[in-house]
C-alpha cells in the first residue's frame, strides 16, 4: 500500500519528531501501525511547516493545495504525500477530517484566540481529535460512540500539550488559555505574553485544563473496548503517557513558565506495562456505560464526518472556507505592501 521508502522516512519522522507516539505505536498491530505512522507523520509536517515556518499563512494555504492533490491522486512528490495519499485510497478516508486539521492550524496562522473553555475544545477538535478520528478509520471502527470516545481522547492530550506547553507558547507570542478565565484573574494578556510568569493564578489555569483533560481521559478508557484487540494496548499506551506529561506538570507545582515537564524512559516503560494489562482486562471486564456518552458539542462535526452517520453538515467547510480567504487576503496585503 505505501511504498517501503516512503514508510521508512515517515517512521525516521515520528522517531525524532514525537516521541510519545513512537513509544505507544509500538504496540499497535503492523496493520495499523504503519498507516499510523504515515498518518502522524502528515500531521507532523502540516504542523512544523505552520508552527515553525516564517509565513504561517502561506503554510497554511500550500498545506490546502497539498491536500487537494492528495485527494485527487496527484500527491506532491514528498514521501509524507505519497503515504498520505496511499491512506486516503486504501481506507476512504473522509476529508472532512484532514481539513479539519487544516482549519485548526489555519486558526493558529491568524493567531485566534479563545474566549472560553469550549473554544479551546474546539480548536483541541481540529488539531487532535481530527487526528483521533483519522485513526479510527484506519481500524476500520466506524462506530459513532467508538469515535466519540477517540474524540475525546484527542482533545484531553491537546488540554495536556496546552497546559505543558504555556511557557513556550507565551515566549513565542501564542496564548490558548480562556480569555475568560485571564479577564477573571485581572491578567492582562499582552503583558503576560512579554513577559511570562507562574503566578498562582496562572498555575491555577494550568491544573484546570489538566481536571477537564483527565475527565476525558477516563471517557476515553470506555471506547478503547470498542477498537480491535490487537489494537488496545497501543491506544491505552497513548492515553497513559499523554496523561503522564500532564502528571509531571502537577509534580513541577503547575508551573509549565519555568519548567519543561517529561516523562523518562522507565516512566514509559512502566506506563506500557500497565496499557497491556488493562488492554487484557477488556477482554473480561463488561462493556463500560461511559462508551454511550454523547460526543462533546465540539467534536460531533467529526463524528459524523468519520461514521458516515450523517451528511456533511452545511457551514462546516464554509468556515474553512472563511478563515482561508482571510489568509490569502492577509497575504495579498502583505505582497502589495512589500512591491
Amino acid at each position: 500500500m505505501i511504498d517501503p521508502k516512503d514508510l521508512e522516512h515517515c517512521r525516521n519522522v515520528i522517531r525524532t519528531g514525537s516521541l510519545s507516539f513512537h513509544a505507544a505505536s509500538k504496540l499497535l498491530p503492523a496493520s495499523v501501525r504503519d498507516p499510523a505512522l504515515a498518518l502522524y507523520a502528515f500531521c507532523r509536517l502540516a504542523d512544523d511547516e505552520v508552527d515553525e515556518g516564517d509565513n504561517k499563512g502561506r503554510a497554511v494555504l500550500e498545506l490546502r493545495d497539498r491536500l487537494d492533490l492528495a485527494y485527487a491522486g496527484r500527491p506532491r512528490n514528498a514521501p509524507e504525500d505519497r503515504a498520505f495519499c496511499a491512506i486516503i485510497e486504501k481506507f476512504d478516508m473522509p476529508r472532512a477530517l484532514p481539513e479539519a486539521l487544516l482549519e485548526g492550524l489555519a486558526w493558529d496562522a491568524v493567531e485566534r484566540r479563545y474566549d472560553t473553555l469550549s473554544g479551546v475544545r474546539d480548536y483541541s477538535a481540529r488539531v487532535a481529535s481530527a487526528v483521533g478520528a483519522m485513526m479510527c478509520v484506519l481500524m476500520r471502527v466506524r462506530d459513532g460512540d467508538a469515535l466519540a470516545r477517540a474524540c475525546d481522547l484527542g482533545v484531553a492530550m491537546q488540554l495536556t500539550n496546552i497546559a505543558r506547553d504555556v511557557g513556550e507558547d507565551a515566549r513565542a507570542g501564542r496564548i490558548y488559555l480562556p480569555m475568560d478565565w485571564m479577564d477573571e484573574a485581572g491578567i492582562d494578556v499582552q503583558a503576560f505574553l512579554a513577559d511570562p510568569k507562574a503566578t498562582p493564578e496562572i498555575r491555577r489555569m494550568v491544573r484546570k485544563l489538566l481536571a477537564e483533560a483527565h475527565r476525558l481521559y477516563i471517557r476515553s478508557e470506555a471506547g478503547i473496548a470498542a477498537l480491535p484487540v490487537s489494537a488496545r494496548s497501543g491506544i491505552f499506551a497513548a492515553r497513559h503517557i499523554y496523561a503522564g506529561i500532564g502528571s509531571a506538570v502537577k509534580r513541577n507545582g503547575n508551573d509549565s513558565i519555568t519548567m519543561r515537564a517529561r516523562t523518562t524512559k522507565p516512566q514509559k516503560l512502566g506506563l506500557i506495562g500497565l496499557s497491556a494489562l488493562r488492554a487484557a482486562s477488556t477482554m473480561v471486564l463488561p462493556k463500560s456505560p461511559v462508551i454511550y456518552a454523547k460526543p462533546l458539542a465540539e467534536v460531533r462535526f467529526l463524528v459524523e464526518a468519520a461514521a458516515r452517520a450523517a451528511p456533511r453538515q452545511k457551514g462546516r467547510a464554509e468556515t474553512l472556507i472563511a478563515v482561508l480567504a482571510q489568509l490569502k487576503a492577509q497575504e495579498d496585503a502583505a505582497s502589495t505592501a512589500a512591491e
